[in-house]
């Protein structure tokens, strides 16, 4: 069914949110900038219009998923610090005081299953398109971008042989039970111990002990898959069966691959992960997925990001990249700054690109400031992750990787815009020109006084 709107009418028992919160709010004055309507008629094709209960109010979810990304929440706290926060219900639409949470924290999961990346991308685009009403990003801005790959981690224990054969092992003797099979052993309370025993024959750097540990946990693994294999055919119900067979399939790539085996699986809730090595010092893998990130060069606002899969190469994702930033902005660019890793891409644009590090003689000073502040997108990675919720994506699945890392995006975006509202307000009451100076000056001071001081 098609959402319904919330309409607030105030009453007698009822108290209006104008007279709580201060209307010169950065929060406040951004709800009014963002077009509501405009995101309400993309979303609103997604659902049906003559078939099941109304799904709750678009301005009421859109704007939890503004505040979430931006706030660095999780859907539970998020809930419950909105009824606490009138600022945060006027952003949502509201217009007097709510006491009761609006929607149940599991309406943001269903919301992101069913609009997925691409009806999301208009959250994304809303921001461009403020902060370009209020000034802060400009036609120019938009021609010299910056553009850079990092690594989503996913949220997953790090994948040790002996930790991957104790949870496939633990989790298809669970999904046995609850289809009512019957198994000959199950090893839970060996296979704990055995874990246990070869994480810290490890520590204490008795290899053989550990391997030998490890031998043994791969061993109870390939007896419950035989046991389970057998006994498939028993299971009545269609929908278990299905869900154990793709565990079974999960299981059986875990107990037979190598060290040298590529693709591989580690995560068994998360077969996709991959594992990318970025050369970092303190971090030689990372468990994710990568993400293109696209950010003007002149103020780092977010116009373009897109969570990649396959982990490819750098250059190879220059394309898709420059593409999304043409129709979110509907601006082509012109000049595009990348670094060393983009070395031999393939893109076919009518946009330039320039390599960090190379910059000819003959370059002029504007270029070569253009060039320098290639190296500005690193920072705004940085707060992606630690600020936004891309360090450790909870969201499950592909889909879940493309919908965290746009609205991480768009969570960035937001609190530069609440960061320049704020800045506007401050900068209202002081003066900045010459001529508001001497205004100041002349309606504080005496006539016989105007002099200004050296």
């Amino acid at each position: 069914m098609l959402p319904k709107r919330t309409d607030c009418v105030p009453n007698l028992f009822t108290v209006s949110l104008k007279k709580v919160i201060s209307l010169d709010h950065p929060l406040v004055k951004l709800a009014d900038q963002i077009d509501w309507e405009a995101i309400r008629r993309e979303i609103e094709p997604a659902f049906c219009d003559d078939n099941g209960r109304p799904g709750a109010d678009v301005r009421v979810v859109i704007g939890l998923f503004y505040l979430k990304h931006a706030f660095d929440q999780s859907d539970e706290d998020l809930i419950a610090r909105w009824v606490e926060n009138p600022y945060w219900q006027w952003f949502c639409g509201f217009t007097v005081m709510q006491h009761e949470s609006p929607i149940d924290d599991s309406t943001l999961s269903r919301w992101r299953s069913r609009l997925g990346a691409e009806k999301l991308e208009v959250m994304l685009q809303q921001t461009i398109q403020v902060a370009r009403n209020m000034g802060q990003v400009r036609k120019q801005h938009l021609e010299n971008i910056n553009v850079d790959t990092t690594v989503q981690p996913k949220a997953i224990a790090f994948p040790t042989d002996s930790r991957l054969y104790f949870k496939a092992t633990h989790t298809l003797v669970r999904l046995a039970k609850n289809a009512g099979l019957k198994l000959r052993r199950s090893f839970t309370f060996v296979n704990k111990k055995l874990l246990v025993g070869q994480g810290r024959y490890a520590r204490a750097r008795q290899f053989k002990r550990a391997r030998k540990c490890e031998r043994k946990l791969r061993t109870n693994l390939g007896r419950v898959l035989r046991d389970v294999s057998r006994k498939l055919t028993c299971v009545s119900n269609p929908l278990q069966r299905e869900a154990l067979q793709q565990l079974l399939m999960i299981a059986t790539r875990i107990f037979h691959q190598k060290r040298t085996d590529s693709p591989k699986i580690y995560s068994v809730h998360e077969p996709h992960v991959e594992c990318i090595a970025k050369g970092k010092a303190h971090k030689r893998y990372e468990f994710g997925c990568k993400v293109s990130v696209v950010t003007t060069s002149a103020n780092n606002f977010i116009v373009g990001v897109q969570a990649l899969h396959g982990n490819p190469y750098d250059g190879h994702t220059l394309n898709g990249a420059v593409q999304q930033v043409k129709s979110l902005t509907q601006i082509d660019p012109k000049n595009v700054m990348v670094d060393r890793g983009y070395r031999g891409h393939d893109y076919d644009g009518d946009a330039k690109v320039h390599l960090a590090g190379r910059i000819p003689k003959s370059a002029t000073r504007n270029f070569r400031k253009l060039l320098k502040r290639r190296s500005a997108i690193e920072p705004t990675i940085g707060h992606l992750k630690s600020d936004h919720r891309l360090e450790r994506n909870f969201l499950k699945g592909k889909l879940g990787d493309q919908v965290n890392a746009l609205l991480s995006a768009v969570g960035y975006n937001l609190r530069k815009l609440l960061a320049a509202l704020a800045c506007a307000a401050i900068l209202a009451i002081v003066p900045r020109s010459a001529s508001q100076i001497w205004t100041l000056w002349s309606v504080l001071m005496p006539s016989a006084d105007r002099k200004l001081p050296a």
